[in-house]
Formats: C-alpha cells, sequence, structure tokens
C-alpha cells in the first residue's frame, strides 16, 4: 500500500508517547447498570466489571419507559429514517422531539442533529455565512466540535482565557463596535468539571451587543428543575440565544441539537450543509430520546438528580479522605489527576484487568500534556460499596507503582 510507512510512524509516535487508545470491548447488561462484562482479544472469556466512565449519567440507556419507547417505534416505523429530513426522512418523532426540546429551553424552535459534535460544527460554521464579517470569540478549553465549526466558518476568532471574563472583555471591547460578535462556551467543562460563569457573559453579550452560544451537552438532563441546564439551575436560560445539547448522555440515547429563537434556527435549519445532507436521526432513536426527555422534566428525573449530585460528592470525599489527587470540580465530573500518560494508563489497565473496575485513561489532546487524568462518573445506582472497593483498589495500585498520596484527611 501507497504511504503506509506515514501511517506506520504516526501510529509509533502515538505508542510512543503513551497515549494510543484502546477499545474496550463491552457487554452492557440491561437492568444491571453499571454492571457490564468485557471480552478481550486474546481470552475467549468474558468479564463481568463495574463501568465507571459511562457518559449515560443517569443510567436513563437502561431506563424501562425509554427501551418500550424504542421498542413500540421500532414495531411502528421501523428500523431507518429513509433519508434526509428534507427528503422523506422527517417523522412525527423527530417533530415532536423538537418540539419538547424548544419547550424544554423555553424557546420557539429547536433543531435536531445526528450527534452533538455535529450540532456544534454544523451551526457555528453556518453562522459565519449568516453574519458577514461576524468575530467568534471562543473559551479556551471549549470542545473539539466547536473549534472545528469556528474554524469552518471563516470567521475571525479570537480565545479568551478559560472562564475569564476580564480577558474576554478586553478583546472586545478591541474590536469594532458595528461589526456582529459571538460568545461561544459551554456551562460544564467535563475533563475538569467546572461551570462557566453564563450570567457574567450574558451581561458582556448585553453590553457588546453578542449573541450567545452556548454548549450544555453535560449538563442537560442534570441540572435545573426540569433538567435543562446550568442555565436553567442558574435562572438566566432566557438570556442565552442558542442552546446545544446532546440526547446521547443524561438522556441515554444519541443524537445532538440546538434551541433558539425560531427565525434562527429556520435559518440554520435551511442553510447548515450539515444537517441538509445527512440521513435524519432513526426513529427510535428520536423516539427513546423523546421518552427519557419527558421523563427527567418529570418529578422522578428531580429526585433522580438529587440522588446523583450526592453520589458525585460521597465519591469525591471518599477520594479526598484516602489522600487521591482528586482535581477541584464544582459538577458531577470527578477527575484524578495522574500528570503522566504511560502511568496513567497503567492505572486504568491495572484496575481493568486485576481488579475489574472500568475508566479509561484522559490523555492528550483530550486535555494537555502533564495533566493526564482517569475520569469517574459516578451516577444513582453506583453503591457505597462499589466506592469503597474502587478507592481500595485505587491505593492498591498507587502504592505499587511507588505513587504518593497526601495526608489523609482526619
Amino acid at each position: 500500500m501507497r504511504h503506509l510507512k506515514a501511517f506506520e510512524d504516526a501510529l509509533a509516535g502515538i505508542h510512543g508517547e503513551g497515549r494510543y487508545r484502546v477499545f474496550v470491548d463491552l457487554h452492557r447488561q440491561r437492568g444491571r447498570f453499571p454492571i457490564a462484562t468485557a471480552r478481550f482479544p486474546d481470552q475467549d472469556d468474558e468479564r463481568e466489571i463495574t463501568v465507571w466512565c459511562s457518559n449515560d449519567y443517569l443510567g436513563m440507556g437502561q431506563d424501562e419507559t425509554v427501551i418500550e419507547a424504542m421498542h413500540e417505534a421500532i414495531d411502528s416505523f421501523g428500523a431507518g429514517s429513509g433519508g434526509t429530513r428534507n427528503i422523506s426522512g422527517t417523522t412525527r418523532f423527530h417533530v415532536d422531539l423538537e418540539k419538547e426540546l424548544a419547550s424544554l429551553h423555553n424557546k420557539t424552535g429547536a433543531l435536531l442533529f445526528t450527534s452533538g459534535y455535529v450540532a456544534n460544527e454544523a451551526t457555528l460554521s453556518t453562522l459565519g455565512k449568516i453574519l458577514p464579517d461576524l468575530i467568534i470569540y471562543s473559551d479556551a478549553l471549549n470542545h473539539a466540535s466547536m473549534i472545528e465549526g469556528i474554524k469552518r466558518s471563516g470567521c475571525e476568532r479570537r480565545i479568551f482565557r478559560h472562564n475569564d471574563v476580564e480577558h474576554l472583555r478586553a478583546l472586545m471591547a478591541n474590536d469594532p463596535a458595528d461589526r456582529p460578535k459571538l460568545i461561544a462556551f459551554e456551562s460544564v467543562y467535563s475533563m475538569d468539571g467546572d461551570f462557566g460563569p453564563i450570567a457574567e457573559i450574558c451581561d458582556l453579550a448585553d453590553e457588546f451587543d453578542a449573541i450567545t452560544y452556548l454548549d450544555e451537552v453535560h449538563a442537560v438532563g442534570m441540572y435545573g428543575h426540569e433538567g435543562a441546564g446550568v442555565a436553567q439551575r442558574d435562572n438566566v436560560m432566557d438570556r442565552v440565544d442558542i442552546i446545544e445539547g446532546t440526547l446521547a448522555k443524561a438522556y441515554g440515547v444519541m443524537g445532538g441539537y440546538i434551541a433558539g429563537d425560531l427565525t434562527m434556527i429556520d435559518a440554520i435549519r435551511s442553510m447548515a450543509s450539515g444537517f441538509i445532507f445527512t440521513t435524519s436521526t432513526c426513529p427510535v432513536m428520536a423516539a427513546g430520546a423523546l421518552a427519557s426527555v419527558s421523563k427527567l422534566r418529570s418529578a422522578e428525573g428531580v429526585r433522580l438528580r438529587q440522588i446523583h449530585q450526592a453520589k458525585a460528592a460521597q465519591l469525591k470525599q471518599k477520594m479526598l479522605d484516602a489522600g487521591l489527587p482528586v482535581m477541584a470540580s464544582e459538577s458531577h465530573i470527578v477527575p484524578l489527576l495522574i500528570g503522566d500518560p504511560e502511568r496513567c494508563k497503567a492505572l486504568s489497565d491495572t484496575l481493568l484487568f486485576d481488579f475489574g473496575i472500568y475508566v479509561q485513561p484522559i490523555n492528550y489532546p483530550t486535555v494537555p500534556k502533564g495533566t493526564e487524568r482517569l475520569r469517574f462518573t459516578p451516577s444513582p445506582v453506583h453503591s457505597e460499596e462499589m466506592m469503597n472497593d474502587l478507592v481500595a483498589a485505587l491505593l492498591a495500585i498507587w502504592k505499587q507503582l511507588g505513587m504518593e498520596t497526601a495526608q489523609p484527611a482526619a
């Protein structure tokens, strides 16, 4: 094969830096989350494990209401959608889900995409076509999908230091007042677990007449009295122009979306190539997502969110008490700083193979070099016994690798 050596060299470089990623072949067991079985290429048997890194934060991918809705949809509609949204691929589930999402965020319109990545990339790249001479201000830690969409927009872009509102202000003040502006940022930054300063950024948007674009993918379903996200929790949802979310994390299914003013949404729908030329989400996925969003808007959703926050706090405290280097995190994300890719992988491998505990190492380019970490996502159904087993396993491996812990808390 021509140029094969270039591919071999690229892989060798990744291996050499200790950041080659190995997929774990999982068999999720309906009704037993977070228990699963893992199959390894060099072994014939499957091993039962506990999953600690799923983005199915609330276990809704195992929820009976969601599964039943998907069964009914596939029995009624079949498997695929049959085309793009423009050409025979719009079903009542797509229409009803978009209405539900618009209502969730108290907006007049919403648009469904096949993933959160596509929603960000397609929307941000299209805004540059709609708003000539647009300047986009982007938080330094924004997700890769936002960065890619901003690059493809062709707009001038300014990168402000993470969550640094004063730096953002200085950048905006330095640009012509009459040019259109957009601020792109997140509500929960998934690798560090910190929150974006939504109200303060909205204040700047008011001052400089800028559009606000808020990525809530790690917050929808998780925060606010209906699960609409951090903006709802903080009572600033009406101040955000475009909210982007996912159906693949707290909602436990698949897909992404944006919500905002109907005219704005309609223009994006009519011009975004990532929407126009993609086969629409399978009706079964849309039906499951609709059931999940609806359930998490109810009292049951409130209960699940309360339990979930308590579990995350409990795990953080157990790790702190054990002297493990938990990174400061205000949200449900529990990141454990390792700071070295090879040790990070060694920890992950030993947890999996020796203790039946699965957590994926997070290395560059997902996080900066030197900040490699294990990222834990406890759910409402992770028990205290599971937490105790996890902390004990971590301490044993920590000692085995010659790593020091902090003085345990009193």
